[in-house]
């Protein structure tokens, strides 16, 4: 199973240049079934990244364009009178899926934005007042614009929270991105779809092998010592959840089988800690005038706990 996994990601950093350590977090999302928001300016081949991901798990792919006026319907789907047969027919929307991407999301209000909290907690949608069971594999993906950006609306508390990890994607290096360019201008007519590495059925018998690796006392002390620091130091206003610890483990773990380990090391848990913090932190007033980022913020928090031995 590591092989085949080894197989895909591989073929996956192949595939999307210059974005490694971020294509093997949301590998590692994905793997501890969760969800992913990812923040980054427009043309950095977010949209790319997630559609890759879904051909090489040869799963059910749909992408959503968020806009000022999407209703909520317009994702999980509604209910038409058919006048022909003289009934009701439900219509199930795009969150239908394996892996939807939610492009852009921060482009829409909170009421639309909140249509997914129902599916990416519980991996059921309600229509019309009937419960409809998602996948087995379902996978939320995320993109939003900076908020500095014109026409976005800040996602509330509740929906950031519902994300595993928040990935930052920005420019490549100078050499990374001439390779992106010389690989679009000479190879024009490539296929743009990716043969698939896997099955659904194989991703989730990997992902049960995942659940089994260990993660002792240690570990969970060193985990809940970082979480509830955060709720401690002057610099953070809203500090994390029980939700953020839980999410830090999952992640450690995916991140320790694709490093090919049985069990989790605080290596592991330094690795995810930022995407597991990020975006469920808030700066204090006056570290934001600062201009202080929440990155660095959990680099000293986090660098300031005693590693167990």
């Amino acid at each position: 199973m590591r092989n085949e996994l080894a197989s895909l990601l591989e073929k996956y950093e192949e595939r999307i240049l210059g974005q490694s350590m971020n294509l093997k977090l949301l590998l590692s999302a994905l793997l501890a079934d969760g969800h992913v928001l990812i923040e980054g300016v427009p043309g950095t081949g977010k949209t790319q990244t997630v559609r890759t991901l879904a051909e090489l798990l040869n799963g059910t792919f749909n992408r959503i364009q968020f806009t000022p006026d999407l209703l909520p319907s317009d994702i999980t789907g509604s209910t038409i009178y058919n006048m022909q047969e003289s009934n009701f027919q439900t219509i199930k929307g795009p969150i239908f899926s394996n892996i939807l991407l939610a492009d852009e999301i921060n482009r829409t209000p909170a009421k639309t934005q909140a249509a997914l909290l129902e599916a990416m907690e519980e991996k059921q949608v309600t229509i019309q007042g009937e419960t409809y069971t998602l996948p087995e594999v379902f996978f939320v993906v995320a993109t939003q614009n900076p908020i500095e950006f014109e026409g976005t609306y800040p996602l509330p508390e509740a929906q950031q929270d519902r994300f595993l990890l928040k990935l930052n994607i920005d420019f490549p290096s100078f050499e990374e991105e001439t390779n992106v360019l010389k690989h679009v201008l000479e190879n024009p007519h490539a296929e743009i779809n990716t043969d698939a590495v896997m099955t659904i059925d194989t991703f989730l018998s990997i992902r049960r092998e995942v659940a089994s690796i260990t993660i002792n006392d240690d570990i969970f002390n060193y985990i809940m010592q970082i979480v509830r620091r955060t709720r401690d130091i002057e610099a953070v206003r809203f500090g994390a959840s029980t939700r953020a610890a839980i999410s830090i483990a999952k992640a450690a773990r995916s991140w320790a089988y694709l490093t090919n380990r049985d069990y989790v090391t605080p290596d592991d848990v330094k690795m995810v800690a930022k995407p597991a913090l990020r975006h469920r932190l808030q700066l204090a007033p006056h570290m934001e005038l600062e201009g202080v980022g929440l990155d660095e913020i959990i680099e000293e928090l986090v660098g300031a706990i005693a590693v167990p031995r």
